[in-house]
């Protein structure tokens, strides 16, 4: 069964950190590129950063230098770690790749960032 479940969102003050954690299933993440994306409210979804299977990684503009993105091939995990968080980061983050031509998602989880 392909699966992403995010987790670890929550409310945060500027300029602190939170780290978000994607399990996925086998068959979504074994060698594949994953990737974080946000919809901030009102806003359309945005891609945040892509890990590729080989472990290189890119980012948007807006979140170089503070976020970082990473995976664990064990167990099937993604995590973005978000540092000096600023209120316009405020959105609901989903987990995602490309599984058989689709792109897939999770639930997605909340961060929410208080000035």
């Amino acid at each position: 069964q392909v699966q992403l479940v995010e987790s670890g969102g929550g409310l945060v003050q500027t300029g602190g950190s939170l780290t978000l954690s994607c399990a996925a299933s086998r068959d979504i993440f074994s060698g594949n590129s994953m990737s974080w994306f946000r919809q901030p409210p009102g806003k359309e979804r945005e891609l945040v950063a892509t890990i590729t299977g080989g472990g290189g990684s890119n980012y948007a503009d807006s979140v170089k230098g503070r976020f970082t993105i990473s995976r664990d091939d064990v167990k099937n995990m993604v995590y973005l770690q978000m540092n000096s968080l600023k209120p316009e980061d405020t959105a609901v983050y989903y987990c995602s790749a490309l599984f058989r031509w689709v792109r897939r998602w999770g639930q997605g989880t909340q961060v929410t960032v208080s000035s």
